[in-house]
């Protein structure tokens, strides 16, 4: 049995493949200048469960042709999810039809050919694609194992707002009328629980969660449960605290978020539209010197990795960020051509950034970072979305733990951290060995210099 079938995929390859090139002939029979295709299928389970009952149980199947026509640098695009020809040839009707009646726009069209992934790259393995197939009930046997094993850690663990567990894969195949062909399957599977901790006004709330490419890197259920019971836990007794100035360490699930601003920051749609804090800072020294940001996208089974972006421009490895400064900025190529620069191969967004500092050791884990933050705050949880892409300004709401001597004291909680974006890159003081992947982004705990902290 072929991988596909296993997947539960109804459509293979070679059914895609003549999709796109009917819809590409039906598009160039209209008198279309040039167009674009994409077909893709989705198929997966998502079971939850609460305090031991099963609360939901979603089997999901989608799929999709998406096309893109353009009359000269008039642009249209339709979508259908009924792969019928009648229905095909009314999608790309209704594209030119779109594009007959728009406005032209000098930026747009299809990436160059010569920025085109040629058949060879498009067709690298990346080891993407691992399908799993849990039974309704084992993927609830799973989930009820995280939750009782959060549950059974410990008397003042008393509820639960569930656990859950999501096995997903997808394909799709895509093409353009300037020769690109290439596609892909891929799989995202994961476990997940949030214990509460407590009783009445003192619950305090937590959760983990592990995800993976293939079932058999899952955390097993118990690890997950446990873990997030202790972080829940942890927070019992939380205080608030004085207002102050202090340096903060973002746990390295958190530090993700920080290097998230920055891509939104030096990415093509903010910057074009000059609506980025950093604007026009390729050369600039934004972070402090001794952070490097790498971007790895042919990485086998990372959670980025990708042959081609979502335009089918090929994908490099490169530096984004080398001793502070930012070597490159992620464009597509609509907004390349807005900013009078070349695509980046970034139509979908970064692939496998790993942020580092060339001040890191090896034994730099969360202990060590402790030791260096010394006296200050230790966010594990932040809320809001305080964080201003045109100014750099940063205000959210957090919670953690406050350290004295380079120990955990106390937990913390209804606080506030604020400073300004450019201050807080430029400001990193270390980044710990304790790297952890957020989607697309590893990196490690960040120690920032002070930072504003609003307390009571």
């Amino acid at each position: 049995m072929s991988l596909h079938a296993q997947a539960g995929f109804a459509y293979s390859r070679e059914q895609f493949q003549q999709i796109v090139e009917d819809v590409l002939t039906m598009a160039r029979q209209l008198g279309a200048s040039d167009s674009g295709v994409e077909v893709s299928e989705g198929c997966g389970l998502g079971v939850s469960v609460r305090l031991g009952e099963v609360e939901q149980v979603e089997r999901n199947r989608d799929k999709s042709v998406g096309v893109t026509v353009y009359l000269g640098q008039r642009r249209g695009n339709a979508s259908t999810s009924d792969f019928s020809r009648q229905a095909l040839l009314q999608t790309v009707q209704a594209a030119y039809d779109i594009a007959r009646f728009t406005a032209e726009d000098p930026a747009a069209g299809l990436p160059d050919a010569e920025d085109l992934a040629t058949p060879e790259e498009a067709q690298r393995d990346l080891d993407l694609f691992h399908p799993w197939n849990p039974s309704t009930e084992e993927a609830t046997a799973l989930a009820r194992r995280a939750e009782a094993a959060a549950l059974g850690l410990d008397s003042r663990v008393t509820n639960s707002e569930g656990a859950g567990v999501s096995a997903q894969q997808s394909h799709f195949w895509a093409g353009n009328s300037r020769g690109f062909r290439g596609g892909y399957a891929s799989s995202r599977h994961s476990l997940s629980v949030s214990p509460i901790a407590g009783k009445g006004d003192a619950m305090q709330r937590d959760y983990w969660y592990s995800s993976a490419r293939q079932a058999v890197q899952l955390s097993a259920p118990e690890e997950v449960g446990r873990y997030a019971a202790q972080r829940a836990l942890s927070r019992l007794c939380a205080r608030k605290i004085a207002t102050c100035e202090a340096p903060v360490l973002f746990e390295s699930t958190l530090a993700a978020g920080l290097l998230g601003s920055f891509v939104q920051a030096v990415s093509g749609g903010a910057l074009y539209r000059r609506a980025s804090f950093l604007q026009d800072s390729l050369g600039q020294q934004v972070w402090a010197d001794h952070i490097d940001i790498r971007e790895q996208p042919h990485l086998a089974g990372g959670r980025g990795s990708a042959p081609f972006d979502d335009e089918g421009v090929r994908t490099r490895t490169r530096h984004v960020v080398r001793s502070g400064e930012v070597q490159g900025y992620f464009l597509s190529s609509y907004s390349a051509r807005k900013l009078g620069m070349q695509t980046t191969g970034h139509a979908g967004g970064a692939q496998n950034l790993s942020l580092s500092s060339r001040l890191t050791r090896p034994g730099d884990h969360l202990e060590e970072m402790l030791r260096k933050l010394g006296r200050g705050l230790f966010v594990t949880e932040l809320m809001g979305q305080g964080v201003n892409g045109v100014t750099g300004d940063y205000s959210r709401g957090a919670s953690g733990f406050w350290v004295e001597d380079g120990c955990i004291a106390y937990p913390v909680q209804e606080i506030t951290i604020a400073g300004n974006l450019r201050d807080m890159l430029k400001g990193v003081v270390a980044v710990g060995a304790d790297t952890f992947t957020s989607g697309s982004k590893t990196v490690g705990s960040l120690l920032l210099g002070n930072l504003k902290i609003a307390g009571h």
